[in-house]
């Protein structure tokens, strides 16, 4: 029989990928395991970029399994020489960052996951932001929790545009993009977008990067993050905004400079920014983009619905079963896992 190992964690609990993994794979033995992210903040564990809990503990769970699902779970080198008789590790992100791929692949165990597993949430989220930044949600609801009505939110200078009225710049066009699009064209905004890898889109007029900073209400970040796009966002992306411009940051922290970005808030050439992410994560509580009126920070929540739990989940669980029928992956982090080990 089947051993699948459900390693949860308080998002994608055990108990969530315990009930996918008997749906999809039928007469299957389970065991769960769970962290407790995000309770406890994840990090980087024994060579491993983002992960969360003991790697000796997972170890010692993951015993005689055939299969590894989990969200965050260190899945390291040395968890990998304790399960010598693993077969596939199902990761429910959209990417495996919490997996040692060499070690993995090294050993012949392929290891799928996730693209675009959260993009519905993430769009609607940013869209969301957008909404909250420009209304001024942020401060007001603040002023009015601290007992305090007021009604210099209605002065005209003041008041941001409705989405309907305004131009928005999307800075990357992958799926979170395109699905963001989407959404805004049903709000009748304007939008724009910079992508060297994007092809034709309806409802989105493809420009260059310049050209969208220059004319968009709004800037949205919605790019991966590589050598090219770390601090795509400083000095000179800032300056050439358009003053009063609004900027959002559902992406990857690192794709910002926070100096240039606080310059760019304090000089007045933005009007505001709402940021999601951040480098470093947790950020400094001390630091200067927080407890401001035209800052709207969130602890990376963009990714949090109960749909993305749920979901992914199952995804993963019938990717594990089409790889134990026929040995296909559609999405393989380690493509010569597949052809360094026969099952």
């Amino acid at each position: 029989m089947t051993t699948v190992l459900c390693a949860g964690d308080l998002f994608i609990t055990a108990e969530t990928l315990a009930a996918a993994a008997r749906a999809a794979l039928g007469d299957v033995e389970v065991v769960e395991h769970s962290s407790t992210w995000p309770d406890e903040p994840f990090g980087a564990v024994e060579g491993v970029r983002e992960a969360a809990g003991d790697p000796a503990e997972l170890a010692r769970a993951a015993a005689g399994a055939d299969v590894l699902l989990t969200h965050l779970a260190p899945v390291t080198e040395s968890v990998l020489a304790a399960t010598p008789g693993l077969r596939l590790v199902g990761v429910t992100r959209g990417g495996p960052v919490n997996v040692d791929l060499a070690a993995a692949t090294a050993r012949g165990v392929p290891v799928c996951y996730l693209p675009g597993r959260n993009l519905g949430a993430v769009a609607e989220y940013a869209v969301g932001l957008m909404i909250a930044l420009t209304r001024n949600v942020g401060p007001a609801s603040r002023t009015l929790s601290a007992g305090r009505w007021d009604g210099s939110y209605f002065r005209f200078t003041r008041c941001g545009p409705e989405l309907r009225a305004a131009t928005v710049g999307l800075v990357g066009l992958g799926a979170i993009g395109r699905r963001v699009a989407e959404l805004l064209g049903a709000f009748g905004a304007t939008v724009l977008a910079h992508d060297p890898y994007a092809g034709p889109t309806p409802g989105v007029r493809l420009v260059g990067l310049p050209e969208l900073l220059a004319a968009c209400d709004i800037v949205s970040v919605h790019a991966r993050l590589t050598d090219d796009t770390r601090a795509m966002f400083g000095p000179a992306a800032f300056a050439a905004m358009r003053p009063g411009s609004y900027f959002v940051n559902t992406s990857r922290g690192e794709l910002v400079d926070e100096a240039a970005l606080l310059a760019a808030l304090d000089g007045g050439r933005l009007a505001g920014a709402a940021l999601d992410v951040f480098s470093p994560e947790p950020p400094d509580p001390a630091g200067a983009l927080l407890g401001r009126d035209d800052v709207l920070p969130t602890p990376h929540l963009a990714g949090a619905s109960r749909q993305v739990a749920e979901e992914s989940a199952a995804r993963v669980a019938a990717a594990v079963a089409g790889f134990l029928r026929d040995g296909r992956l559609e999405h393989c982090a380690n493509p010569a896992a597949l052809a360094a080990r026969s099952w």
